[in-house]
C-alpha cells in the first residue's frame, strides 16, 4: 500500500510541474461548435488538438454533450486547430492570438464522414489481423477471438502456432513448452499456466510471437517469447469501454472490464479492470489394462481474479517523457477432486481432494525516456519490481484406507517471490542508414517455498531459489539499398543459489556460475512493395524454472508424485529461420521454415517408484535428454475474400527427433528414439450480414503426436456466433457456441514406463453471451494508443 501510495504521490507532483511549465507565457481561449455535416446534429467527445506551427501538440480538450468546446491556455500566435473524430474526416484551421484578441470564437464546424476511413476501423474493431513485422508476428485482437472465450488462455488457443493444454494450462509455442510469457514486455513472478487463467481476452490488445528475438531480448524461451499486450488509452478527453460476459456450460462463468483513460493538456491517465469468476468441471480416466488398474477423476476448480492496473503518462516537454503505472492482481481458487482406483474390479482407493489457493501479485513500474535532437535519437531508462505471495493449504482424505497417513494428510504450502529487473537502452542512429543500439540490464529473481504436511514419508521441506543475471547488448542495424541487415550479440553471466532443507535430513545447497555469449542476425530483403524475404539466426537458453528444480515431494494422485529436479541443466538452442511475405489485394500471406539444434533438452519424465513394493506408482518430474533437432513449416494468410467475407488461416508441420531414457534408477536402460511429427490447422472466418450485424465461424485442428513416454491423440474443435451493433453503435452484443461436436478432449497412449492409456475432458462444449459499451467516442470505438504500445522493444507498460 506505501508503494501505490507513494507512486500516486510522484504522479499528482509531476503532473503539476508539467502543468506549470508554461503559465508564465501569455494565453489565450478559443471556444466554438461541433455537428454532423448530414445531419447538422451536434457530435459529442470531439478530439479538439491544438498544434504550433511546427506541427507540436501544444494543449487539446473534447466537445460536451451539445458538440460545444472551450480550450484554454493557448500561447500567443499562430497555431493550428486539428477536429479528429473517428469515422470522420479531420478539419484544421489556423489561428491567431494577439495582444488584441485573446479569445476567438470559432465558426460552426461540420465534420463530414469519411466512410473509408470507418470501413477500416470497424474491420479491426470486428476481426483480429495479423501484422508481420521484422522480428515478430502481430495478432491485433479482435471480437472473434474475444468473444471464444472470456480468458486469455482461452483466447490463445485459437492464435496461430500456440497451443495450450486445457487440462495443465501448459502453454507451447511451435509445439513446444520452453517458451517466455510475457505481459506488457514483462516478465512474470507466477507459472504461465495461472497467469493466462487470471487474464481476462477483454482486456487484450494484441499478441506478439516472437520466434526468433535478436540479441536485444533476453535470450530465455527455446520457441521464443509471447508477449501479451494489454489495453491502454491515450486519446484525448476521457474515453473508455466496459465489456461483461457469461460462460455457460457444466457451470456458469462470468467476465467483467472496464479500460478507461483522461488526457488533458500534458498527461495521461489510464485505469483497466478485469474480473473473472466462476467454476470449471473436468473428469477422466487412466487405464494399465494388463494390471487391471482403472483411475477415474473428477476436478471442480475455483477460479476468482481481479486485476487493476493504473499509472500515468506525463509529458515533461517535447523531449522527456515520464511513465509510471501499479499492476496489483488479486486470486483466489482451488478446488476439489475424487481419484477412484479399481483393481481387479474391485475399488483399492477412494481418495478425495480439497485445496483453497490465495495469492495476491503487485507491480510497480517506472520509464523515463529522453529523446534528442537527432530523430530517433534517444535514451531509455526502466525499472520494474514485482512480488508475490501465495498461499495454498489442502486436505487428503481416502475412505477406503482412513488410518493410512500416506493418503489422509493435510498440507499448507506457502510461496512468496519477488523480481527486479532494471533496463538501459541507448539508441543512436549513426549514419543515414545506420543505427546503433546498446544497452545494459539486471535481473533478480527470488523465491522461497514452504511445505507443512503431517503426511507420512514426506517430512516438512522449504526451499529457496535466488537467481541474478547480469548482461548487456549490441545491435548494429545497416539498410543497403532493398536490404536490411541487423548484427548483434548479448552477454550475459547467470548466478543461482539455492537451498534445500528438510526435516531430519538437514539440507542441500545447489548453486551455479555461467557466462554465456548470444549472437543474432537478422536479414530482411524488400524484393518488391509486396514481396519481402527474412532470415534470421540467434541462440537461445531454457534455463529450468523454479516448479523444475524444487525438490520438494508433491502428492498428484494416490499413484502419482509430483517431484522436481535441482540437478537440471540449462538447455540451449541454435535457431535458424527463414519467412517470405506476400501483400495481396485484401490481405496478405506468410510462409515460413524453422530449423533448431537444441543441446541437453529439458522435458517432461515419469518412471517407476523406487520405493513402491507394490510397483504401480510413479514419480512425475524433469529431466534432460540427450541433443535433439527440430524443424518446421508454417503457412498464414490474413485475407478479404469478398466484402462481406474475411478469413485468417494458417497451418504447421513440426517435427522434433527426441532422445532419451525413461528409467532414471536404471543406469543401464536402453535410449529410446521418436520422430515427434505435429500438424495444426486453423481458421477463423468473419461474415458482414449488414452494417450492424456479423456472424464468425472458427476451425481447428491438432493431429496427432508421438512422444518419448507418450502418444497423444487428434484433438479438434468448432465454434461459431455472432455479434450485433446497438445504441448507434456503442454498444456490441455478442453470442458464441464453442466446441459444437465436442472435439476437443486429451487422449493419449503410452508404453513407458507402464502400458496405459487415458483421456481428460473438460467444459470445451459452451456457450457466450457478452456485452460491449464504449464511451466518449461517439459511435466508433476509440483508437487504441500506439506510441509505447506498438512495443517496438521489450519495454512498454507490464503487468508483473
Amino acid at each position: 500500500m506505501k508503494k501505490l501510495l507513494l507512486l500516486l504521490v510522484l504522479v499528482i507532483s509531476t503532473t503539476s510541474i508539467a502543468q506549470m511549465r508554461k503559465t508564465d507565457l501569455p494565453k489565450g481561449n478559443i471556444s466554438g461548435k461541433v455537428i454532423d455535416k448530414t445531419t447538422n446534429e451536434p457530435l459529442p467527445y470531439v478530439n479538439i488538438i491544438v498544434r504550433d506551427m511546427a506541427k507540436k501538440v501544444i494543449t487539446g480538450g473534447i466537445t460536451d454533450d451539445n458538440g460545444l468546446f472551450k480550450i484554454k491556455d493557448i500561447p500567443e500566435g499562430k497555431s493550428i486547430v486539428e477536429i479528429q473524430f473517428i469515422g470522420y474526416k479531420t478539419v484544421s484551421k489556423e489561428i491567431n492570438i494577439t495582444s488584441g484578441n485573446r479569445n476567438l470564437e470559432l465558426d460552426t464546424i461540420a465534420l463530414e464522414e469519411d466512410l473509408t476511413t470507418l470501413d477500416e476501423v470497424e474491420v479491426r474493431a470486428e476481426t483480429s489481423t495479423v501484422v508481420q513485422k521484422v522480428d515478430r508476428k502481430v495478432i491485433n485482437v479482435g471480437k472473434d477471438l474475444t468473444s471464444a472465450g472470456t480468458t486469455a488462455s482461452e483466447l490463445l488457443n485459437n492464435v496461430q502456432s500456440v497451443s495450450v493444454d486445457s487440462q495443465t494450462g501448459a502453454i507451447s509455442l511451435r509445439g513446444n513448452e520452453n517458451v517466455r510469457v510475457l505481459v506488457d514486455g514483462k516478465p512474470t513472478n507466477i507459472s504461465a499456466a495461472q497467469l493466462l487463467k487470471q487474464i481476462p481476452s477483454s482486456s487484450i490488445k494484441s499478441i506478439e510471437l516472437i520466434t526468433n528475438p535478436s540479441a536485444k531480448y533476453n535470450p530465455e524461451g527455446m520457441s521464443g517469447i509471447i508477449n501479451i499486450i494489454l489495453n491502454k488509452n491515450a486519446n484525448m478527453g476521457f474515453n473508455g469501454s466496459i465489456d461483461t460476459g457469461v460462460t455457460a456450460g457444466h457451470y456458469v462463468r462470468y467476465n467483467a472490464s472496464t479500460n478507461m483513460n483522461y488526457k488533458t493538456g500534458d498527461v495521461n491517465f489510464f485505469v483497466n479492470y478485469g474480473y473473472n469468476g466462476g467454476d470449471n468441471y473436468n473428469y477422466g480416466f487412466v487405464d494399465r489394462p494388463a494390471a487391471d488398474i482403472l483411475q477415474d477423476f473428477k476436478f471442480i476448480n475455483e477460479n476468482r481474479s481481479h486485476l487493476v492496473k493504473v499509472g500515468a503518462d506525463i509529458y515533461v516537454n517535447d523531449k522527456n517523457t515520464l511513465s509510471l503505472y501499479t499492476t496489483q492482481n488479486w486470486y483466489n481458487g482451488g478446488g476439489s477432486g475424487s481419484t477412484i482406483i479399481t483393481e481387479n474390479n474391485a475399488i483399492t482407493s477412494n481418495a478425495y481432494n480439497i485445496q483453497l489457493q490465495d495469492n495476491h501479485t503487485a507491480a510497480y513500474n517506472l520509464n523515463y525516456k529522453i529523446d534528442f535532437e537527432k530523430k530517433g535519437h534517444n535514451l531509455e531508462f526502466e525499472a520494474n519490481y514485482s512480488e508475490t505471495n501465495g498461499v495454498e493449504d489442502s486436505s487428503n482424505t481416502d475412505s477406503v484406507s482412513p488410518t493410512d497417513g500416506s493418503l489422509n494428510y493435510l498440507t499448507d504450502i506457502t510461496n512468496d517471490q519477488n523480481s527486479t529487473q532494471v533496463n538501459l537502452d541507448y539508441t543512436n542512429p549513426v549514419s543515414e542508414n545506420g543505427k546503433l543500439e546498446i544497452g545494459l540490464e539486471f535481473r533478480q529473481n527470488k523465491t522461497d517455498n514452504d511445505n507443512v504436511t503431517d503426511q507420512s514419508g514426506n517430512p516438512n521441506s522449504n526451499f529457496s531459489y535466488d537467481r541474478n543475471i547480469y548482461s548487456g547488448y549490441v545491435n548494429y542495424n545497416h539498410k543497403l539499398g532493398k536490404l536490411n541487415m541487423q548484427l548483434g550479440a548479448r552477454l550475459e553471466q547467470y548466478d543461482i543459489e539455492g537451498f534445500f532443507n528438510q526435516e531430519g535430513e538437514g539440507s542441500a545447497k545447489v548453486t551455479d556460475e555461467i557466462f554465456s555469449v548470444y549472437p543474432s542476425a537478422f536479414f530482411t530483403y524488400d524484393a518488391t512493395e509486396k514481396d519481402q524475404f527474412q532470415v534470421s539466426y540467434s541462440r537461445r537458453v531454457d534455463r529450468p524454472g523454479i516448479g523444475q528444480v524444487n525438490p520438494i515431494r508433491e502428492w498428484s494422485t494416490p499413484l502419482i508424485t509430483s517431484i522436481g529436479n535441482p540437478n537440471l541443466r540449462p538447455q540451449f538452442t541454435n535457431s535458424i529461420e527463414f519467412n517470405f511475405t506476400h501483400q495481396i489485394k485484401g490481405g496478405s500471406f506468410t510462409l515460413g521454415s524453422f530449423y533448431r539444434n537444441i543441446n541437453d533438452v529439458i522435458s517432461r519424465v515419469t518412471y517407476k517408484d523406487p520405493n513402491d513394493p507394490n510397483d504401480v506408482r510413479q514419480i512425475l518430474s524433469h529431466t534432460n535428454f540427450e541433443d535433439t533437432d527440430a524443424y518446421g513449416l508454417e503457412f498464414s494468410a490474413n485475407l478479404k475474400l469478398a466484402k462481406w467475407w474475411r478469413a485468417n488461416l494458417s497451418t504447421e508441420v513440426y517435427t522434433q527427433k527426441q532422445f532419451g531414457t525413461v528409467d532414471l534408477n536404471d543406469p543401464n536402460a536402453e535410449p529410446l528414439e521418436v520422430n515427434a511429427d505435429t500438424f495444426n490447422a486453423r481458421i477463423s472466418n468473419s461474415f458482414t450480414a449488414t452494417e450492424d450485424l456479423r456472424f464468425q465461424l472458427f476451425a481447428m485442428y491438432r493431429g496427432p503426436q508421438d512422444g518419448i513416454q507418450f502418444n497423444r491423440k487428434t484433438m479438434w474443435m468448432v465454434n461459431t456466433g455472432a455479434t450485433y451493433n446497438v445504441l448507434d453503435g456503442k454498444g456490441t452484443l455478442s453470442f458464441r457456441v464453442n466446441d459444437i461436436f465436442k472435439g476437443m478432449k486429451f487422449a493419449f497412449d503410452s508404453n513407458n514406463p507402464y502400458v496405459q492409456n487415458g483421456q481428460f475432458n473438460w467444459e470445451s462444449q459452451t456457450v457466450y453471451f457478452g456485452f460491449n459499451y464504449r464511451f466518449g467516442s461517439g459511435k466508433n470505438k476509440a483508437k487504441q494508443r500506439r506510441r509505447r504500445d506498438s512495443n517496438e522493444k521489450q519495454g512498454g507498460g507490464g503487468f508483473i
